[in-house]
């Protein structure tokens, strides 16, 4: 029980905590139904779930083809969603978490709609053609954005299609994990990502449009790690909080215990920035790897950054590339490769997204239910 207000969201009644989409494979239809059963949205990342499916694995391995390693891909999807579902006994909602980046988006969308999803949510990119890839579908959209500017412009472009987002993650760049919704490194401090002038601006842009300011709830992504976090939100005129990292190393979280134990064990000095294949900053764990090829960054870009290349995994997963298409300012490494690496608990070969902030639990890994208890109530876990 929380005193907190709830978040409603296409009619659903919810606690007001999101956890966010974490790929590849991160969070999967354990976590999300987990969180889901609790009375909170659940998120799937729709990237490249193939690697929690043997038979689908062995599959790409007998014919590793672009088309196969898609069609693979979209399968698990509809597996991951339709098993979380029954995993939340009706309760919460189901989302699936699309990056506009990636070439698949358009099918991971339909494949949601499909499978049964609750809500679409889709960041790395203004989602301007979402409302037309699910029309007549009753599905919650939710674009994740960083800025007024942004959520103006998505609005603005939706209305036309008379559509309104169900609901507007605010995802502020200095204190999320993984990939940041920044140009460049140097723009992730920027006022203008702070989320009580957001969303103040967001309010003003509804009164311009015409929509009433609690018909679109907005809720704030990065840095949240507290129960007084998240009142000082809700104060904010927030409707709600998005987590990740805390998500991601509880009990229920679909990776590796390996993995779980090295992002909760990474003290701020251990975090590192930098720019990703996509061209935008991400925010990760150093690991050998990671910190292997930050110090050759810069004979990487020079050297060979203009090359293309050939997909290492043949999935060709982005829709722009740095290693593939030869783009000399983006980053120069698999990224596919590298995150499931991380999602197996290879510290010394894989890319560990995480946000910068200390875990609700410090090192300790804790349930979901210990999770939102903490958020909600500031009621802290039993131990023996």
């Amino acid at each position: 029980m929380t005193t907190l207000p709830m978040l409603t969201l296409r009619g659903r009644t919810l606690l007001p905590i999101v956890q966010g989409g974490m790929g590849v494979g991160v969070s999967a239809h354990r976590l999300a139904g987990a969180v889901a059963r609790e009375g909170a949205l659940g998120t799937i990342a729709s990237i490249d779930l193939r690697h929690h499916h043997a038979d689908l694995l062995e599959r790409c391995k007998a014919n590793p083809d672009r088309a196969t390693l898609e069609a693979a891909n979209q399968e698990a999807l509809a597996r991951e969603i339709k098993a979380a579902k029954q995993l939340s006994e009706g309760r919460g909602m189901i989302a699936v978490n699309v990056m506009r980046a990636v070439s698949s988006y358009a099918d991971s969308v339909k494949t949601a709609c499909e499978a049964g999803a609750d809500a679409i949510v889709m960041g790395a990119g203004l989602p301007l053609d979402l409302p037309d890839l699910t029309q007549g579908v009753d599905i919650a959209l939710i674009p994740i954005l960083s800025d007024s500017r942004g959520i103006a412009l998505v609005l603005k472009k939706w209305i036309k299609k008379n559509r309104l987002p169900d609901a507007i993650v605010i995802e502020h760049p200095a204190h999320a994990g993984g990939h940041l919704g920044v140009a460049n490194l140097g723009d992730m401090q920027d006022a203008r990502f702070d989320f009580a002038r957001v969303i103040e601006e967001t309010m003003q842009t509804f009164d311009t449009l015409g929509i009433e300011r609690t018909r679109i709830p907005l809720i704030v992504a990065g840095g949240i790690n507290s129960h007084a976090t998240v009142r000082a939100c809700l104060a904010a005129g927030a409707a709600g909080v998005q987590l990740g990292t805390p998500f991601a190393v509880t009990e229920e979280g679909d990776a590796h215990p390996n993995f779980k134990r090295i992002l909760a064990e990474a003290e701020p000095e251990d975090i590192v920035d930098f720019v990703s294949v996509t061209g935008l900053p991400a925010r990760a764990v150093k690991t050998p790897w990671l910190m292997r090829y930050l110090r050759n960054e810069e004979r990487i870009r020079t050297k060979i950054g203009a090359r293309k290349q050939t997909c290492p995994t043949g999935l060709d997963c982005l829709a722009v590339c740095g290693l593939r298409d030869g783009i000399e300012k983006f980053g120069h490494f698999c990224i596919d490769t590298r995150l499931s690496a991380a999602l197996r608990g290879d510290f010394s070969n894989g890319l560990f997204f995480r946000g910068r902030e200390a875990l609700p639990f410090g090192s300790a890994i804790r349930s979901v239910r210990e999770l939102l208890d903490l958020l909600l109530t500031n009621r802290q876990p039993v131990t023996a």
